[in-house]
C-alpha cells in the first residue's frame, strides 16, 4: 500500500527538484535576492517576491508545453541578460522596476510569437503613379478642310477679276449715300440688306434710289405712311411684310440705340427681319468689322457643289457654322462677294455653265446637271442641212419615239402633203429629204424586228 505513495512522493520531489536547480529559477533567485539586499524590509519584499514568482513560474510551465521552444529560450535569455542594480532604491521602486522589466520582456515574447504565427499576409504598400507630361509639345486637334479649296479660290479670283456681276454694280456697299453722315449711311446699309432678301440686285438698287430721293433716315422714315413706303420700295420681294419690318426696325433704333444701327450682331439680330447673314454682312460694311461670314443662297449653293462643307447642309445657317470652323478669318469678307458674284455669272442655280468654269477637273459636282438621267454615249452625227454646221451634242440626238414610228411617220408624211404650200423650193432638197426618209424606215423596221 505504502508503494504507490511512496513512488508519488519521489516523483514530485524530484521534479520540484529539476524546477529549482534549473538556471531560470536560479537566475530569478540571485535578480530577486539581490534586489532585496539593496533596500529595507528584506523579509516582506521577499515573500511578496516569491510568491509572485511562483504564479509566474506556474503560468510559464503552462504556456511551455503549448508555445514552442523559441518563446522559452527567447524569455529566458531576456532574463538572465536583465541589467542587474547596484543601487539602493525603495521596496516600492524596486517592486516597480521588476514589474516593468517581467512585463516587457512577456510583450517582446508575445510580439514576436504573433509576427511568426500570425496568417495575415503583409499588406502591400500604395504604389504612386505619376504622369509626365512632355514639355514645349500642344496636343492640336486636327481640323478639317476641303481637299483642293486653295487652288478652286484662286481659280473663282481669276473668274471674278472684272468685277462685273451685277453685286459689284448694285450691291449693299454701292446703295448708300456717301455724303451723308456716318449713321445715316450706316442706316442705309441696313435698309438695302433688309430689301435685297429674295431680290435682284437692280431690283433693290432702284428701290434704294427712290427712297433717297424722298430722304432715306431714320426720322424720315417714321414720317411716312405704309402705303407711301410700299409705293417706294416695289416691287420688291415681299414688300408688303418688308414695309412692316422696316418701320419697326427703324421705331426701334430710334428708342433704343439713339438713332443709329447696333453695332453688335446680337443689337442687330433684335431688329425685326434681320437675321444671321444681314447682321454679319451690316458688321462688315457699316461698322468695318468682320464677325462672321454673310451667307446666301449664292453662297450656299457653291459651298455644297464645291465640297467645302464637311456634310450636305439644308440651311444657309448650318453652311455658315461649317465655313467658319475651317476657313481663315482673313477671308471670311472676301468670301461673299466673291462666292455671290460667281454664282450670278457661272454657277447658276440652274444649268450652271460647268464649261467654261476653271473649276470643272476639281469640282465635284461638276457636269451633273440632270444626275438622274443616264446620258447615252452614242457618236454625234453631222447635221443634215449642209457641211458648214457644226456637229450636234449627244443629248440633243437623244429623242424618245412611240412604240409604232412608222405609223406616225405616216402621220407626218399625210400632214405635209395636205398643208398648201409644203412644197420642194429646190432640186437640191429633193435627195437630203429622200435619205431622211429612207434613214427613219431603216429604223422603224429594225424596232418592229
Amino acid at each position: 500500500m505504502l508503494s504507490p505513495v511512496r513512488n508519488l512522493c519521489v516523483y514530485i520531489f524530484t521534479r520540484f527538484s529539476e524546477r529549482m536547480n534549473s538556471p531560470y529559477f536560479t537566475d530569478s533567485v540571485a535578480v530577486l535576492g539581490t534586489c532585496a539586499t539593496n533596500t529595507k524590509g528584506e523579509s516582506a519584499v521577499n515573500k511578496g517576491g516569491i510568491r509572485r514568482l511562483r504564479s509566474r513560474m506556474a503560468q510559464g510551465i503552462k504556456s511551455e508545453d503549448d508555445s514552442p521552444n523559441v518563446k522559452a529560450e527567447d524569455h529566458e535569455q531576456s532574463i538572465s541578460d536583465a541589467p542587474l542594480q547596484t543601487h539602493a532604491e525603495t521596496p516600492a521602486e524596486t517592486m516597480s522596476s521588476c514589474n516593468n522589466t517581467t512585463t516587457k520582456v512577456k510583450r517582446e515574447a508575445v510580439d514576436k510569437q504573433a509576427a511568426l504565427t500570425s496568417p495575415r499576409k503583409p499588406r502591400r504598400g500604395r504604389v504612386k503613379v505619376e504622369y509626365e507630361e512632355e514639355e514645349g509639345v500642344e496636343l492640336k486637334r486636327e481640323r478639317w478642310e476641303p481637299r483642293d479649296w486653295r487652288t478652286q479660290l484662286s481659280f473663282i479670283r481669276e473668274m471674278r477679276s472684272k468685277r462685273d456681276a451685277p453685286v459689284d454694280q448694285m450691291g449693299a456697299e454701292k446703295c448708300y449715300d456717301t455724303e451723308a453722315p456716318p449713321e445715316v449711311r450706316r442706316y442705309q446699309v441696313l435698309i438695302s440688306l433688309m430689301l435685297s432678301s429674295q431680290t435682284k440686285d437692280h431690283v433693290t438698287a432702284g428701290a434704294m434710289q427712290r427712297l433717297r430721293e424722298r430722304e432715306l433716315s431714320v426720322d424720315a422714315v417714321l414720317k411716312l405712311d405704309d402705303e407711301t413706303l410700299g409705293k417706294l420700295i416695289y416691287p420688291v420681294g415681299f414688300w408688303r411684310t418688308k414695309v412692316k419690318y422696316i418701320k419697326q426696325a427703324t421705331a426701334l433704333i430710334q428708342q433704343e440705340f439713339g438713332g443709329d444701327i447696333p453695332d453688335t450682331v446680337e443689337g442687330l439680330m433684335r431688329l425685326p427681319g434681320v437675321g444671321p447673314k444681314m447682321a454679319h454682312l451690316a458688321m462688315d460694311i457699316a461698322w468695318n468689322q468682320v464677325s462672321g461670314i454673310g451667307v446666301d443662297t449664292h453662297v450656299h449653293r457653291i459651298s455644297n457643289r464645291l465640297g467645302w462643307t464637311k456634310k450636305e447642309t439644308k440651311t444657309p445657317e448650318e453652311t455658315r457654322r461649317a465655313l467658319e470652323e475651317w476657313l481663315p478669318r482673313d477671308l471670311w469678307s472676301e468670301i461673299n462677294w466673291l462666292l455671290v458674284g460667281f454664282g450670278q455669272q457661272v454657277c447658276l442655280p440652274v444649268a450652271p455653265l460647268c464649261s467654261v468654269c476653271l473649276n470643272q477637273h476639281t469640282c465635284p459636282s461638276a457636269h451633273r446637271s440632270s444626275p438622274n438621267r443616264k446620258l447615252k454615249s452614242s457618236p454625234a452625227k453631222p447635221a443634215i442641212n449642209g457641211p458648214d454646221d457644226k456637229l450636234a451634242s449627244p443629248t440633243a440626238l437623244v429623242k424618245e419615239e412611240p412604240a409604232d414610228s412608222s405609223l406616225s411617220q405616216r402621220r407626218k408624211n399625210t400632214a405635209k402633203q395636205e398643208v398648201p404650200g409644203n412644197q420642194l423650193t429646190s432640186e437640191e432638197d429633193a435627195p437630203s429629204l429622200l435619205k431622211k426618209r429612207s434613214r427613219r424606215k431603216g429604223r422603224a423596221g429594225a424596232q418592229q424586228n
